[in-house]
């Protein structure tokens, strides 16, 4: 009886509150939208960066002064990471 009476708890609790956890979206908000600067299609991946690491230091810097934002900030910071960590690794195996 217990059970019976906390899963009919949870289920309307479940109904009552499924707005509020998944709200409806919008359907036209983005043609109503102003128009704004074009982003780029695709955030740049690691090994972009990789092999610009000037580039990846001045997206990093652009992330920190709020210039720049979106999914660049983390590869171009793990591309940062990453190159810094093969040239220790570099100077302490000596080659």
């Amino acid at each position: 009886m217990i059970v019976l009476v906390t899963l009919v708890i949870g289920f309307t609790g479940g109904f009552v509150l499924r707005p509020v956890i998944s709200p409806i979206q919008p359907a036209d908000t983005v043609a109503a939208a102003s128009p704004a600067p074009a982003a780029p299609a695709e955030a740049r991946d690691t090994q972009y960066f990789v092999a610009h690491i000037d580039e990846a230091r001045q997206v990093v810097a652009g992330c920190r002064d709020g210039s720049v934002r979106g999914g660049e900030c983390a590869t171009a910071d793990e591309a940062i990471i990453k190159v810094d960590a093969a040239e220790r690794r570099r100077k302490f195996l000596g080659n």
